[in-house]
């Protein structure tokens, strides 16, 4: 019978002197987890690992006071599958959330994500195969190795003129991407124009590559509409997060200001959060995109009833395009078949990025056949791994 026989977790910086429009990465950390079992691969313990995206701050607290107590304690039995030979990810989430009430989905979302990821990592290792065909199996859908990324970037950075911001886009393009994000709402809209044409100039050097543009939920209502009426005169890949993640009413209004793509969702934490979005949100879904991260909303097994939900709302998956720039949405994207996954060439390592020799081609990369996640594959992010659970 499988046993998590342990969890391990410890919470390290990832900081750096960049910002957005609404905070600063001076202090940001991230919460790093092991989850070990009984099952031995080639010598060693099956470990599955997971951590938390950035922008939201590592969860230690509630992830050695909290969760992880619930699964050590829980019955053995009570977290396998109906064959008793793997671990089920949803007797799990079920386990860690048991004696909550509904709603707050805030800080605990981030924490269940976190230990989330580590389980399906766990789980497809223990199956001995990628978790992206793992998932395709599970849904009677042909897996798509082959995922979408986009470039994101553009902080604001102190002495960063707009050369060393052309120079940045470049550095990605150059790296095989066709589509690159930047900040705005930062800075005052005429600066921020003056960004904007200055990237938009550089990837006219560089045939169809597209900007994006991300004002992380700073504006109101009336600045997000000047906002619009600047940007609409550009063909942009999209204008995301302008307002408010809660505020539908703001993002049903901009709608008749901005007939390109939006996309919003990467701060929404819970599949009733995302419904509601998807309710009263005004959002269109023959051109904008959903950006639910499933390491800050609970982990897969929330994100899987939002995917539902969407199915069931006609939305196609192929919208949704997950923010965190790791290896979990690449494998989510992969197996179920949506738009993409985010990525940050240069910020945040050694949690973002792909496996070693893993590279971006036509906008383009193709996942490893690696068991799990595929971790093991990124050298500097499993030495990590490997110290914390040896």
């Amino acid at each position: 019978m499988v046993r998590i026989v342990d969890i391990r977790e410890v919470t390290r910086p990832i900081a750096s002197p960049i910002r957005n429009a609404y905070i600063d990465f001076s202090k940001m950390t991230t919460s790093l987890v092991a989850v070990v079992t009984d099952v031995v691969r080639d010598g060693r313990r099956v470990v599955g690992y997971g951590f938390n995206s950035n922008g939201r701050y590592g969860q230690g607290g509630l992830i050695r006071e909290r969760f992880a107590p619930r699964l050590l304690e829980a019955p053995p039995e009570s977290l396998l599958d109906a064959d008793g030979g793997n671990l089920d990810p949803n007797r799990v989430w079920a386990a860690m959330m048991a004696n909550e009430k509904p709603g707050g989905h805030g800080e605990r979302s981030v924490a269940v994500g976190t230990l989330d990821m580590a389980v399906w990592d766990a789980v497809a290792k223990i199956a001995d195969k990628p978790l992206f065909r793992l998932l395709a199996e599970h849904h009677g859908v042909v897996a798509e190795p082959c995922v979408f990324v986009y470039a994101a970037g553009g902080y604001y950075h102190p002495g960063k003129d707009l050369a060393a911001l052309r120079a940045e886009m470049r550095s990605y393009l150059d790296r095989g991407y066709t589509v690159v994000k930047m900040k705005i709402g930062g800075a005052s809209i005429d600066e921020d124009q003056r960004r904007i044409e200055a990237v938009l100039a550089e990837l006219g050097h560089h045939g169809h590559a597209r900007l994006a543009v991300d004002a992380n939920g700073r504006f109101d209502l009336e600045t997000a509409i000047a906002y619009a009426k600047m940007l609409r005169r550009y063909d942009l890949f999209w204008y995301e997060e302008p307002g408010d993640p809660l505020d539908y009413r703001l993002q049903t209004a901009l709608a008749e200001f901005y007939p390109g793509a939006m996309a919003v969702g990467e701060n929404l934490f819970s599949h009733q959060d995302a419904r509601n979005l998807i309710r009263y949100g005004g959002l269109r879904p023959d051109r904008d995109w959903l950006q639910f991260d499933c390491t800050l909303s609970y982990g897969l097994s929330e994100y899987l009833r939002t995917l539902k939900m969407l199915h069931e709302a006609g939305w196609s998956w192929r919208r949704c395009i997950p923010h965190g720039g790791h290896q979990m949405s690449l494998a989510i994207a992969a197996g179920l078949g949506l738009g993409g996954s985010e990525n940050y060439p240069d910020l945040f390592q050694p949690y973002g990025g792909f496996p070693d020799g893993v590279r971006v081609e036509a906008g383009q990369v193709t996942l490893p056949e690696l068991p799990g996640i595929g971790f093991e594959g990124k050298s500097d992010l499993h030495a990590v791994m490997r110290e914390l659970a040896e």
